[in-house]
């Protein structure tokens, strides 16, 4: 296959990853840490009654993706294996700057959540995939 095909591959399957895997991420902590009584999500008032452990789910949800998006990328491209790995963690950034305008949340959980949930995140992901290389 030649390489240019093969890294457009590496970015839409590092990218369909992140999308999908943040959806069931999700779903599936919501379950674990179910929001307090009385939490609206339209109701930014109601934001007071989460705990940390709650900001969990979200973060979870956006770390964890990177990882693996940024590994799969970094696997699956012929060339500049990293830089691959970090676009895959840049476009999950560019949804999660979009979040962090769309739904309310603390300030300290949005900074670490844009600082430590994507771009490191993917990076892990690919020196973990260069290293099995």
């Amino acid at each position: 296959m030649a390489p240019i095909a093969r890294n457009i591959i590496a970015l839409v399957v590092g990218a369909a990853a992140c999308i999908i895997l943040n959806g069931l991420v999700l779903g599936v902590m919501m379950k674990l840490v179910p929001p307090p009584e009385g939490f609206i999500p339209e109701q930014p008032a109601t934001y007071g009654l989460l705990a940390t452990k709650h900001y969990l789910a979200p973060f979870l949800a956006h770390a964890l993706p990177s990882f693996i998006g940024g590994y799969l990328a970094a696997w699956i491209a012929a060339t500049r294996r990293m830089t691959f790995a970090l676009a895959v963690g840049a476009l999950h950034l560019l949804g999660g700057i979009a979040a962090a305008f769309l739904i309310p949340a603390p300030a300290w959980f949005i900074v670490v959540d844009l600082v430590l949930a994507y771009l490191p995140m993917a990076w892990l992901g690919g020196r973990l995939a260069l290293r099995r290389a």
